[in-house]
């Protein structure tokens, strides 16, 4: 269930050690088997069809485009290196045609293509979207000022001023399908219209545990105790660039107050009513599509049955420390269960 996300099946290797090897990098950008991903305004050229996929360039290529910013290495498959092109905010005209050598180029919005792309191709895009976006709002140094330039192959950014590092972030996020007994609880975002309801979620804080966000994230939401925290999966989201981590939060009510601030509307669901939604979705009630973890946590409570996601055990008492079972090797997608 969980492998056919968008955005999880990067197979490059990132070649770490390799990023600070100058003459190596350099190497890369002028062979003839290398790789160039073009992105326009955050979108990545490919061909839009029945079977969509990225359209890679050589290195003649995007000599040609000639980018304000040197490409970022994204790592290599069977020995070849992958780059990914930032070409800003530039409109699509003959001088770009031209540069690029493709014709009728296409720029498809990444999050509506993902779904269609092959795992491995989505899986780079995530990473080539993310890195370059960060690239383009990391021009100037947040201890001096100064402006930075890329470095090691744009695994980083470096002020020649004052010699600062900066490495790219990726912000973790907790989502999670809130359930007690046979039913969950779904939301809808403030300002949202229609019959759109998905799992909570929310940044996780500064020293703060994933269960702790996901207990944090429910009472503050939906006004709800979690007794029980388990964890499922996560999915890169290169939106900007984020970690979502996906649980299952055990909640000890059905009692809910949403937060008016941030929550229009919350209500708990059937199984039945969200396998509807899941195959049909309606005015009334529609659920994430497949590029989202939402959509699949979703898809896998519906499957658990009715002694709920990954646990047949009791609530946990009061201050009480569950014990964590170990990861089944064998299967590294079964479920973890996190410690109070």
């Amino acid at each position: 269930m969980y492998d056919q996300m968008p955005f999880t099946g990067n197979p490059l290797n990132r070649v770490s050690d390799l990023h600070q090897d100058k003459d190596w990098v350099a190497s890369q950008l002028a062979s003839a088997e290398s790789r160039f991903l073009p992105l326009g305004k955050l979108n990545p050229l490919a061909v839009e069809a029945s079977s969509p996929a990225l359209l890679w360039l050589d290195a003649d290529a995007w000599a040609r485009l000639d980018p304000d910013q040197p490409p970022v290495l994204l790592g290599t498959q069977d020995g070849v290196a992958h780059f990914a092109v930032d070409l800003g905010d530039a409109e699509i005209d003959d001088v770009l045609v031209a540069q690029l050598g493709v014709e009728s180029p296409e720029f498809p919005e990444a999050r509506s293509i993902a779904t269609g792309l092959s795992a491995a191709e989505a899986g780079i895009l995530a990473q080539a979207r993310s890195l370059i976006d960060w690239h383009r709002r990391h021009r100037f140094c947040s201890s001096c000022g100064a402006a930075t330039e890329p470095d090691r192959g744009g695994a980083i950014r470096r002020c020649p001023a004052c010699q600062a590092q900066h490495f790219p972030r990726t912000d973790p996020v907790v989502i999670m399908v809130v359930w007690k007994g046979d039913q969950c609880l779904l939301g809808r975002r403030k300002g949202r219209v229609g019959g759109m309801f998905s799992a909570f979620a929310g940044f996780i804080d500064q020293g703060e545990t994933i269960e702790a966000a996901v207990r944090r994230e429910v009472q503050e939401e939906a006004g709800l105790v979690v007794d029980e925290v388990v964890y499922r999966a996560s999915q890169p989201w290169p939106f900007p660039s984020s970690l979502m981590i996906g649980c299952f939060a055990r909640a000890t009510s059905h009692d809910f107050q949403i937060d008016d601030d941030e929550i229009g509307e919350a209500r708990w669901f059937s199984r039945d009513e969200l396998l509807q939604a899941l195959d049909s979705p309606g005015p009334e009630l529609a659920v994430p599509g497949p590029v989202a973890i939402a959509h699949h946590l979703i898809r896998d409570w519906c499957a658990t049955g009715p002694s709920g996601p990954g646990s047949t055990s009791a609530a946990a008492p009061q201050g009480a420390t569950p014990r964590a079972p170990r990861r089944d090797r064998r299967n590294p997608m079964r479920a973890v269960r996190l410690k109070a």
